[in-house]
């Protein structure tokens, strides 16, 4: 991502979101007041030594946004542009995403500002666990329970997790999900954002009469989300006639062999050489003609500069904040809709959670049960997201921000603001 897109405020933009849907809520001031602002923002160096001796520090954070409705819950994010906006931003964001799937969480968020790509696996360790050390006493399974984001790894959880442990004397799998299977992760996990993001999709997709078979979808992104879902399109019969990562994006008009695309990527680790469709630009992936277009690579790739060439006509966002609010009216306006990213990627915390579950009985699930679980969750909660929306004739984005602050708003008025 560029530096010039980074330097727009990525909060702003969630700010201006809430507040929508604050206006047509009624929401008083002094619930807004409380509603945007974070309960606690955390910055700490971590020093750490490089493999070859060099002694380096970082700087880490940790956003717990909101605590009304249960733990902090939100990923970890080791990425060079991680900012405190940024962090702010996306556990802003959290509190609203486990609301309007109706999870007992609150929102948080965390990173450290370094490049995973760069660094070693022993170099990784000593930093995750130099992070998680710092957040020893903020940090637990009914206080906040991190997760996996970019850069970071079901490995990079178990190092979380084992160290909180050996720090506090006990086994405590609960205190992170996105872990591996064999220390108490959940079936089901690694799948279930792109997963979530198919579910919303497909169920849009039939409301409006667009056949699955045949449906010709882009997917910008081909990361965990993005090559997920990809695949959960295709094996619905859908037509996936664009596909990008970092290297470029790949277009076929006669469909794309997805399986093959993702057994290239893991052998290659990215598409750099794909040879299964056109190579274009990023830019011109996002303006291609098809049924529905998902955005599963970073924020704010969907702009005023390329709204109105958007050819698309639904809207799965992937990813956390692809679309500004001046594109979002203009979609409005030309009769796109978008299915906003607090509910269609929303599949990812929703299996977290059932993680944490599991985690506390020590009773695990089969695949399908999770998984079975995650549609009825997230379509459940979609559907009460449409009824508001058809309802006040307005964007399914507006309705998903009113569904989730009503719902945080009934937990702090029965709970009270202590003071």
């Amino acid at each position: 991502m560029s530096t010039a897109v980074r330097d727009v405020s990525v909060f702003g933009d969630a700010i201006a979101y809430f507040n929508e849907a604050a206006a047509l809520l009624n929401l008083d001031e002094g619930m807004r007041a409380i509603l945007t602002h974070p309960s606690r923002q955390v910055i700490f160096s971590i020093p750490f030594q490089r493999d070859s001796g060099q002694i380096e520090v970082y700087t880490g954070y940790r956003v717990q946004y909101n605590f009304a409705r249960g733990p902090a819950k939100g990923g970890i994010r080791f990425h060079p542009g991680v900012t405190l906006d940024e962090v702010t931003a996306l556990a802003f964001w959290m509190t609203w995403k486990c609301a309007v799937v109706d999870l007992p969480f609150g929102g948080g968020k965390g990173g450290v500002t370094c490049d995973p790509t760069t660094l070693s696996k022993s170099e990784l360790e000593r930093i995750t666990r130099r992070y998680a050390a710092e957040l020893v006493e903020i940090v637990g399974p009914d206080k906040d329970v991190p997760a996996p984001d970019v850069g970071t790894t079901p490995q990079t959880m178990a190092w979380f997790m084992d160290t909180y442990s050996m720090h506090v004397r006990q086994n405590v799998p609960g205190v992170v999900t996105g872990k591996p299977l064999e220390i108490g992760g959940s079936r089901g996990r690694v799948e279930a954002t792109g997963r979530g993001v198919s579910l919303c999709a497909l169920d849009e997709m039939e409301r409006l009469g667009i056949a699955a078979k045949g449906a010709k979808i882009v997917v910008q992104g081909f990361g965990n989300v993005g090559s997920i879902a990809a695949k959960m399109f295709a094996d619905a019969g859908c037509t996936i006639v664009g596909i990008s990562d970092v290297t470029g994006a790949y277009v076929n008009e006669g469909g794309l062999d997805i399986d093959g695309a993702i057994a290239y990527a893991q052998e290659h680790h990215s598409l750099d050489g794909y040879r299964g469709g056109d190579k274009v630009s990023n830019n011109v992936l996002l303006e291609q003609d098809c049924d529905v277009l998902v955005p599963a690579a970073l924020e704010k790739v969907l702009t005023v500069e390329n709204a109105a060439r958007i050819k698309a006509k639904l809207i799965v966002e992937g990813a956390n904040g692809p679309t500004t609010p001046e594109a979002d009216r203009i979609f409005k306006q030309n009769g796109i809709i978008v299915i906003p990213d607090i509910v269609a990627n929303a599949g990812g915390v929703t299996v977290s959670y059932f993680e944490w579950v599991q985690d506390r009985q020590g009773l695990f699930w089969k695949e399908p049960e999770v998984n079975e679980r995650l549609k009825d969750q997230l379509i459940t909660n979609f559907h009460d997201v449409r009824r508001v929306a058809q309802a006040r004739n307005i964007t399914y984005r507006t309705a998903a921000y009113m569904v989730a602050i009503e719902r945080v708003v009934a937990s702090l008025k029965v709970r009270g603001v202590y003071a």
